[in-house]
């Protein structure tokens, strides 16, 4: 090929865009443009994963985005944190050690949550603890807003006194704040309620429980029920509220094979021959002496099970037959178990209808110092009585008027329930309060009685001076109206917040 020839090939693969130099450059040229965009696009991530981290550290997106929505308010993934976390913490608290029995393990940090498999969540529904607080949060949030609302269009604030009672809460958290070497408020409701929590925060989302609260107990407050109505609504319950007082003897009819026929005929003869002895044995007046003696006529080893006071509402296989209103004192009955594998004998000895007024009372503790090992001496008790009776003696040097009482309940009394109320419990009911105490408050008393009686439980021992108030409402009629408000409150609950939507939104995933 000649040399003219080749340089006109060139010339023409050049304007073709086919020549081997040409074709080389264009290669390293989009080669070089590709490394440009390439570093352009590396170098956008790279800054924008540091405005993120920034921005996380800073709480800027925990404070700016939207994690939820409840209506048209906007709420940040801070504000939900709040919420998720008080819901985590009152389920411990309702719970307590058996929180574990649930499948929530405790001993990590709340992040971990994200983890857990939740044996309350159906499926679909999601699958983890997070999910599960994270749906409380939700439904938490979408009725404080709901009746936020309802506050804002009724003209309903909190008062001076409520604001105050949360300026001494706040006054609480900053000295357990400084006491937990927090040196700002901020950074101890952080590491309480994450990043993005701040003083400022976490009070406005009080106020809002607290407006909230408020209005449930003005529309509570506002509800009203006549005799008839409480009447028909404890009739109603048929006895699912009345306190029982009744004995009972388990036959078993099961062996280590399980209950046969066999097995089961010989334990109902078992529990006839009792009932039956029972009946034979009416020369001894106390029934329950009468039904432990049939026991160990048939079985030397067999006690009966005694149950005093228990709810009508609680009361198992037996609960059909002790409520029927035909029920006498000393009936005794047969009755096989629901799952058939024995027989109950069982004896009625009382029934309470809680139609008896309720009473008020005022009272002051002085308890008896505990010794070392947690019991309480002769001569602390004694201590106890002496300084009663010293207050008893400084009431009656007064015009012993009920003012007065209170007076010296407050100034006095190491009942840390009643102390600053002036020892005061109202529309107080039956086996409410430990039996000395109790007894004196349901015995014949006109007001202005008053009485010293012991009182022990597991947590004190000591001396009472009570002051009898008067009595009250029926306890039937306060079981009812408390039925009836609750009923209504739900509803109206309900009503205000079923048009109130609440959604989770993309910035949710910060929460917990």
């Amino acid at each position: 090929m000649s040399a003219s020839t080749e340089r006109k090939n060139r010339a023409a693969a050049r304007e073709a865009g086919t020549d081997k130099k040409m074709l080389a450059q264009q290669e390293a040229e989009k080669k070089a443009a590709k490394s440009k965009r390439q570093w352009t696009v590396g170098t956008i991530l790279v800054v924008l994963l540091l405005v993120v981290a920034i921005l996380l550290n800073t709480g800027f997106l925990y404070k700016h985005t939207t994690a939820a929505t409840v209506g048209s308010v906007r709420l940040s993934p801070a504000q939900l944190s709040y919420y998720y976390v008080n819901q985590y913490y009152t389920f411990l608290n309702q719970n307590g050690s058996y929180a574990s029995v649930f499948g929530l393990d405790t001993s990590g940090n709340i992040s971990a949550l994200r983890n857990q498999d939740c044996m309350f969540l159906g499926e679909g529904e999601g699958s983890t603890w997070r999910d599960y607080f994270l749906q409380g949060a939700l439904s938490s949030v979408r009725q404080i807003y709901a009746l936020k609302a309802y506050a804002n269009a009724n003209g309903i604030t909190l008062d001076e006194s409520e604001l105050a009672d949360i300026d001494a809460d706040f006054e609480d958290a900053r000295i357990s704040a400084q006491r937990n070497g927090f040196s700002r408020l901020d950074n101890f409701f952080a590491a309480q309620y994450g990043t993005g929590a701040t003083a400022k925060l976490v009070r406005s989302l009080v106020e809002d429980g607290t407006l909230a609260s408020k209005v449930i107990d003005l529309y509570a407050d506002s509800l009203s029920y006549d005799e008839q109505q409480l009447e028909e609504y404890y009739a109603n319950l048929n006895g699912s509220a009345d306190y029982y007082d009744y004995d009972y003897y388990y036959v078993s009819g099961t062996t280590e094979d399980g209950a046969t026929e066999q097995t089961m005929l010989e334990a109902r003869m078992t529990a006839e021959a009792i009932a039956m002895s029972f009946r034979d044995g009416a020369d001894i007046d106390d029934l329950s002496e009468r039904f432990a003696a049939a026991l160990e006529a048939e079985d030397d080893t067999a006690a009966p099970v005694q149950r005093r006071s228990a709810v009508g509402s609680g009361l198992g296989d037996l609960g059909e037959w002790l409520r029927d209103s035909a029920r006498v004192s000393g009936d005794i009955t047969v009755l096989e178990d629901a799952n058939a594998e024995g027989y109950y004998v069982a004896l009625f000895l009382n029934r309470d209808d809680n139609h008896y007024p309720t009473v008020s009372v005022r009272h002051i503790l002085i308890k008896a110092e505990a010794s070392e090992d947690g019991t309480y001496s002769e001569e602390a008790k004694l201590a106890a009585l002496e300084r009663i009776n010293e207050i008893m003696d400084e009431f009656d040097a007064t015009d012993r008027s009920e003012d007065s009482f209170a007076a010296l309940a407050n100034q006095y009394s190491q009942d840390e329930g009643s102390n600053t109320t002036g020892g005061l419990y109202e529309n107080l009911y039956k086996n409410a309060t430990v039996t000395e105490f109790n007894d004196f408050c349901f015995a014949p008393h006109k007001s202005g009685d008053l009485g010293v009686v012991y009182g022990e439980n597991g947590s004190y021992a000591g001396y009472h001076l009570i002051y009898f108030v008067g009595e009250g409402e029926l306890y039937s009629n306060l079981i009812a109206r408390s039925d009836l408000q609750n009923e209504d409150v739900s509803a109206f609950i309900t009503e205000q917040t079923d048009a109130n939507e609440a959604q989770l939104r993309f910035f949710s995933k910060l929460v917990g």
